[in-house]
């Protein structure tokens, strides 16, 4: 279970669940919560059993960015750190699969972190912004690496310049999330996915999640051969035979990460 104050963290068999924790402000953003955010990501990277991760928030928000009235109070806040703003690199790089379940307000540094997760599903209610332009901030957290590798370099372009609020209808039609789900199931239809790809092979996983970032980054050419490496690699263990023998038997594989 948690141990942190501004966010949730529970891990279940081969899930975690990552859950925003500060309803009140919608989860608006502070720099404790950045910290412990941090921090847990590095440590669910670490976590060799976690196959998929839920990021979600707590109440009707997922995330709306900075907590102005936090911001604007006067009180002073602990100091932010600029490895911080790395949240985005461990969500969209760790060897895990990393799953947005956005069930509320999306905008600014949080649409950010949708973005930098694999998968993104939406509850119908869910409304997003980039946010930045509006209150004057050229932006943080990778938004304009992340968006125009979803939605295409003028659409992402258009989405922060504009910075107008959008819904999950729209998001789901320019393909922003993968689908939209009714609130009263979006929890339930969500986890279903979760739990899914829970049960997936884990070295076989890790490494697909591996292939991905590479293939970003890379000429096809020198790509080809790291992935035909990680292909034999995992052809060629346990996991794979159980999977044969179970597909062959009709029954589900019983993986050993091995």
């Amino acid at each position: 279970m948690s141990d942190y104050e501004t966010i949730l963290y529970e891990v279940t068999g081969n899930r975690a669940t990552i859950t925003l924790n500060r309803p009140d402000s919608l989860n608006g953003i502070v720099n404790q919560l950045m910290r412990e955010l941090y921090d847990c990501l590095n440590r669910v990277a670490m976590d060799q059993d976690v196959r998929v991760v839920l990021f979600t928030g707590a109440g009707k928000g997922f995330c709306p960015g900075v907590d102005l009235k936090a911001a604007t109070s006067g009180n002073k806040q602990e100091p932010n750190r600029k490895e911080y703003f790395h949240i985005t690199t461990l969500l969209h790089e760790m060897p895990k699969v990393t799953v947005a379940g956005i069930n509320g307000a999306c905008a600014g540094a949080g649409f950010g972190w949708a973005c930098a997760c694999d998968l993104r599903y939406a509850t119908a209610r869910a409304t997003f912004n980039s946010a930045f332009l509006g209150v004057a901030i050229s932006g943080d957290m990778g938004g304009p690496w992340l968006l125009p590798r979803i939605v295409g370099a003028a659409r992402a372009r258009e989405l922060f310049f504009m910075s107008q609020k959008f819904g999950a209808d729209v998001a789901e039609e320019i393909g922003l999330v993968n689908k939209t789900f009714p609130d009263e199931t979006f929890r339930d239809d969500v986890d279903a996915i979760v739990n899914r790809l829970a049960k997936s092979a884990p070295l076989a996983i890790g490494e697909m999640k591996k292939n991905f970032i590479n293939a970003e980054n890379m000429p096809l050419r020198d790509y080809i051969e790291i992935e035909t490496e990680r292909h034999s690699r995992t052809g060629a263990s346990a996991d794979t035979q159980e999977a044969f023998r179970a597909f062959v038997e009709k029954r589900d594989p019983v993986f050993q990460g091995r």
